[in-house]
Protein backbone atom coordinates (compact mmCIF):
# COMPACT_ATOMS: atom_id res chain seq x y z
CA UNK A 1 0.00 0.00 0.00
CA UNK A 2 2.76 2.23 0.97
CA UNK A 3 4.61 1.70 -2.44
CA UNK A 4 1.22 2.26 -4.44
CA UNK A 5 0.91 5.36 -2.30
CA UNK A 6 4.30 6.89 -3.02
CA UNK A 7 3.55 6.17 -6.85
CA UNK A 8 0.34 8.08 -6.99
CA UNK A 9 1.80 11.06 -5.08
CA UNK A 10 4.92 11.15 -8.04
CA UNK A 11 2.71 10.79 -10.35
CA UNK A 12 0.54 13.61 -9.52
CA UNK A 13 3.85 15.90 -8.80
CA UNK A 14 4.85 15.19 -12.34
CA UNK A 15 1.55 16.36 -13.38
CA UNK A 16 1.57 18.95 -11.62
CA UNK A 17 4.49 20.78 -13.08
CA UNK A 18 3.06 20.11 -16.76
CA UNK A 19 0.31 22.65 -18.00
CA UNK A 20 -1.13 22.48 -21.14
CA UNK A 21 -0.25 24.81 -23.84
CA UNK A 22 -2.39 26.38 -26.75
CA UNK A 23 0.72 25.01 -29.11
CA UNK A 24 0.38 20.79 -28.71
CA UNK A 25 2.95 20.42 -26.03
CA UNK A 26 2.90 20.25 -22.58
CA UNK A 27 4.42 22.82 -20.30
CA UNK A 28 7.61 22.36 -17.91
CA UNK A 29 6.71 24.56 -14.96
CA UNK A 30 9.04 23.11 -12.73
CA UNK A 31 12.69 22.31 -13.44
CA UNK A 32 12.77 19.06 -11.39
CA UNK A 33 10.17 17.42 -13.56
CA UNK A 34 12.12 18.64 -17.16
CA UNK A 35 13.32 15.60 -19.70
CA UNK A 36 16.06 17.46 -21.37
CA UNK A 37 17.95 17.66 -17.94
CA UNK A 38 21.34 16.24 -18.92
CA UNK A 39 24.19 18.46 -19.35
CA UNK A 40 22.50 21.74 -20.01
CA UNK A 41 23.86 25.14 -18.29
CA UNK A 42 20.53 25.39 -16.24
CA UNK A 43 18.77 22.08 -16.95
CA UNK A 44 21.26 19.69 -14.61
CA UNK A 45 21.60 22.00 -11.04
CA UNK A 46 21.77 20.93 -7.72
CA UNK A 47 18.08 20.59 -5.70
CA UNK A 48 18.30 23.97 -3.87
CA UNK A 49 19.50 26.03 -7.31
CA UNK A 50 16.91 24.33 -9.05
CA UNK A 51 14.20 25.42 -6.57
CA UNK A 52 15.64 28.81 -6.73
CA UNK A 53 15.50 28.98 -10.48
CA UNK A 54 11.55 27.61 -10.49
CA UNK A 55 11.04 30.86 -8.25
CA UNK A 56 12.49 33.71 -10.14
CA UNK A 57 11.80 32.27 -13.99
CA UNK A 58 8.92 33.02 -15.75
CA UNK A 59 6.78 29.79 -17.92
CA UNK A 60 5.95 30.85 -21.37
CA UNK A 61 4.87 29.57 -25.06
CA UNK A 62 5.61 31.17 -27.65
CA UNK A 63 3.94 30.76 -31.52
CA UNK A 64 6.21 30.40 -34.51
CA UNK A 65 7.35 33.41 -35.93
CA UNK A 66 7.35 34.82 -32.61
CA UNK A 67 10.79 37.38 -31.91
CA UNK A 68 11.89 36.60 -28.02
CA UNK A 69 14.57 39.53 -28.87
CA UNK A 70 16.14 41.99 -31.50
CA UNK A 71 19.17 42.50 -32.18
CA UNK A 72 20.85 46.06 -30.20
CA UNK A 73 17.97 45.71 -27.96
CA UNK A 74 18.91 46.31 -24.23
CA UNK A 75 19.91 43.45 -22.71
CA UNK A 76 16.41 42.24 -19.94
CA UNK A 77 16.91 38.97 -19.22
CA UNK A 78 17.66 35.95 -20.69
CA UNK A 79 15.26 32.64 -21.81
CA UNK A 80 15.74 28.99 -20.99
CA UNK A 81 14.39 27.61 -24.38
CA UNK A 82 12.77 23.99 -22.58
CA UNK A 83 11.32 22.96 -25.82
CA UNK A 84 11.57 23.95 -30.07
CA UNK A 85 14.10 25.85 -31.40
CA UNK A 86 14.68 29.25 -32.69
CA UNK A 87 17.21 30.49 -34.79
CA UNK A 88 19.93 33.52 -34.16
CA UNK A 89 20.59 35.95 -36.92
CA UNK A 90 22.35 39.47 -37.50
CA UNK A 91 21.23 41.95 -40.29
CA UNK A 92 23.13 44.29 -42.37
CA UNK A 93 21.90 48.17 -42.84
CA UNK A 94 21.07 47.05 -46.42
CA UNK A 95 18.69 44.42 -45.05
CA UNK A 96 21.17 41.39 -45.80
CA UNK A 97 20.12 38.70 -43.38
CA UNK A 98 22.43 35.90 -41.74
CA UNK A 99 21.88 33.56 -39.63
CA UNK A 100 24.32 32.50 -36.98
CA UNK A 101 23.02 29.34 -35.65
CA UNK A 102 20.04 27.23 -34.53
CA UNK A 103 19.78 26.77 -31.05
CA UNK A 104 18.04 23.60 -29.62
CA UNK A 105 16.37 22.68 -26.50
CA UNK A 106 18.80 23.00 -22.91
CA UNK A 107 20.40 26.90 -24.73
CA UNK A 108 20.39 30.03 -22.69
CA UNK A 109 19.63 32.54 -25.21
CA UNK A 110 20.98 36.04 -24.69
CA UNK A 111 23.25 35.11 -21.70
CA UNK A 112 26.49 37.04 -23.11
CA UNK A 113 24.61 40.24 -23.17
CA UNK A 114 22.98 39.92 -20.38
CA UNK A 115 26.31 39.22 -18.56
CA UNK A 116 28.52 42.09 -20.11
CA UNK A 117 25.61 44.44 -19.99
CA UNK A 118 25.60 45.33 -23.58
CA UNK A 119 22.56 44.88 -26.07
CA UNK A 120 21.49 41.41 -27.54
CA UNK A 121 23.86 40.99 -30.75
CA UNK A 122 21.31 39.36 -32.62
CA UNK A 123 17.98 38.67 -33.27
CA UNK A 124 16.14 35.43 -31.88
CA UNK A 125 13.08 34.02 -33.74
CA UNK A 126 10.72 31.35 -32.67
CA UNK A 127 11.24 28.15 -35.60
CA UNK A 128 8.17 26.38 -34.23
CA UNK A 129 6.21 26.79 -31.13
CA UNK A 130 8.48 26.94 -28.40
CA UNK A 131 8.22 27.16 -24.57
CA UNK A 132 11.57 29.52 -23.56
CA UNK A 133 11.09 30.56 -19.77
CA UNK A 134 12.01 33.91 -19.18
CA UNK A 135 14.69 34.91 -16.28
CA UNK A 136 15.30 39.12 -15.46
CA UNK A 137 18.97 40.34 -15.93
CA UNK A 138 18.46 41.44 -12.04
CA UNK A 139 17.68 37.96 -10.79
CA UNK A 140 20.03 35.91 -13.01
CA UNK A 141 22.93 37.94 -11.57
CA UNK A 142 21.59 37.68 -7.74
CA UNK A 143 21.47 34.21 -8.57
CA UNK A 144 24.88 33.88 -9.84
CA UNK A 145 26.03 35.55 -7.27
CA UNK A 146 24.90 33.38 -4.66
CA UNK A 147 25.49 30.17 -6.61
CA UNK A 148 29.33 30.35 -7.30
CA UNK A 149 28.86 26.64 -9.00
CA UNK A 150 26.74 28.11 -11.96
CA UNK A 151 28.51 31.46 -12.28
CA UNK A 152 31.55 29.18 -13.53
CA UNK A 153 29.43 26.94 -15.72
CA UNK A 154 28.35 30.16 -17.38
CA UNK A 155 32.06 31.29 -17.88
CA UNK A 156 32.55 27.73 -19.30
CA UNK A 157 29.07 28.44 -21.80
CA UNK A 158 30.13 31.69 -23.07
CA UNK A 159 33.81 30.05 -23.63
CA UNK A 160 32.40 27.37 -25.57
CA UNK A 161 30.15 29.26 -27.12
CA UNK A 162 32.96 31.22 -28.01
CA UNK A 163 35.02 28.70 -29.64
CA UNK A 164 32.00 27.28 -31.41
CA UNK A 165 31.59 31.00 -33.48
CA UNK A 166 35.33 30.58 -34.20
CA UNK A 167 34.92 27.18 -35.75
CA UNK A 168 32.06 28.31 -37.19
CA UNK A 169 33.28 31.32 -38.77
CA UNK A 170 37.08 29.58 -39.73
CA UNK A 171 35.19 26.84 -41.63
CA UNK A 172 32.70 29.18 -43.71
CA UNK A 173 35.45 31.67 -44.50
CA UNK A 174 37.87 29.47 -46.01
CA UNK A 175 35.56 27.20 -47.65
CA UNK A 176 35.70 27.75 -51.35
CA UNK A 177 32.55 27.14 -52.66
CA UNK A 178 29.26 27.21 -51.56
CA UNK A 179 28.93 23.23 -52.33
CA UNK A 180 31.60 23.03 -49.84
CA UNK A 181 30.28 24.96 -47.06
CA UNK A 182 26.68 23.30 -47.64
CA UNK A 183 28.18 19.88 -47.10
CA UNK A 184 29.89 20.92 -44.01
CA UNK A 185 26.77 22.28 -42.44
CA UNK A 186 24.94 19.05 -43.78
CA UNK A 187 27.80 17.12 -41.68
CA UNK A 188 27.32 19.13 -38.84
CA UNK A 189 24.19 19.04 -38.74
CA UNK A 190 24.43 14.78 -38.62
CA UNK A 191 26.66 14.97 -36.29
CA UNK A 192 28.66 11.66 -34.97
CA UNK A 193 25.85 9.63 -36.94
CA UNK A 194 27.27 7.74 -39.92
CA UNK A 195 30.36 7.41 -38.61
CA UNK A 196 30.70 3.81 -39.05
CA UNK A 197 29.38 4.87 -42.74
CA UNK A 198 25.87 3.95 -42.18
CA UNK A 199 23.06 5.78 -43.98
CA UNK A 200 21.43 8.92 -41.76
CA UNK A 201 18.58 10.12 -41.70
CA UNK A 202 17.37 13.79 -40.77
CA UNK A 203 14.58 16.10 -41.00
CA UNK A 204 15.02 19.42 -42.46
CA UNK A 205 13.13 21.94 -41.10
CA UNK A 206 14.41 24.92 -42.71
CA UNK A 207 14.07 26.83 -45.83
CA UNK A 208 16.70 26.94 -48.83
CA UNK A 209 16.57 30.38 -47.68
CA UNK A 210 17.11 30.08 -44.66
CA UNK A 211 20.16 27.42 -45.36
CA UNK A 212 21.19 30.62 -47.52
CA UNK A 213 21.42 32.77 -44.92
CA UNK A 214 23.71 29.99 -42.58
CA UNK A 215 25.91 29.36 -45.06
CA UNK A 216 26.02 33.06 -46.36
CA UNK A 217 25.20 32.69 -49.88
CA UNK A 218 21.78 33.34 -52.54
CA UNK A 219 18.44 30.96 -52.14
CA UNK A 220 19.43 30.15 -55.67
CA UNK A 221 22.62 28.55 -54.81
CA UNK A 222 21.49 26.40 -52.31
CA UNK A 223 18.75 24.98 -54.70
CA UNK A 224 21.77 24.22 -56.92
CA UNK A 225 24.11 22.86 -54.80
CA UNK A 226 20.99 20.51 -53.53
CA UNK A 227 19.97 19.97 -56.81
CA UNK A 228 23.64 18.50 -57.44
CA UNK A 229 23.60 16.66 -54.74
CA UNK A 230 21.11 14.19 -55.06
CA UNK A 231 21.94 14.21 -59.11
CA UNK A 232 25.66 12.65 -57.47
CA UNK A 233 24.00 10.43 -55.30
CA UNK A 234 25.70 12.20 -51.98
CA UNK A 235 21.94 12.80 -50.71
CA UNK A 236 18.50 11.70 -51.04
CA UNK A 237 15.08 13.88 -49.97
CA UNK A 238 11.93 12.40 -49.22
CA UNK A 239 9.79 15.34 -48.37
CA UNK A 240 11.10 16.83 -45.16
CA UNK A 241 13.87 13.74 -44.07
CA UNK A 242 17.36 14.09 -45.61
CA UNK A 243 19.50 11.14 -46.08
CA UNK A 244 22.86 11.03 -46.20
CA UNK A 245 23.70 7.20 -47.97
CA UNK A 246 27.51 7.80 -47.29
CA UNK A 247 28.71 10.05 -45.20
CA UNK A 248 32.48 9.79 -46.53
CA UNK A 249 31.54 10.49 -50.08
CA UNK A 250 29.87 13.81 -48.45
CA UNK A 251 33.25 14.37 -46.43
CA UNK A 252 35.23 14.39 -49.31
CA UNK A 253 33.29 17.40 -51.02
CA UNK A 254 33.63 18.77 -48.14
CA UNK A 255 37.47 19.30 -48.19
CA UNK A 256 37.46 19.83 -51.78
Amino acid sequence: MVQISTENSARSANQAARACSPYGFDLIEDCKACPVRHGYLFCNLSASALDELNRINSVAAYPKGAMLFMEGQAPRGVFVLCHGRAKLSTSSSEGKTMILRVAEPGEVLGLSAVVSNTPYEAACEVLEPVQANFISRDNLLRFLQKHGDVALRVAQELSRNYHSAYTEIRSLGLSSSASEKLAKLLLQWSGDAGAENREIQMKMTLTHEEIAQLIGTSRETVTRALTDMRRKKLIITRGATLIIPNRKALERLAHE
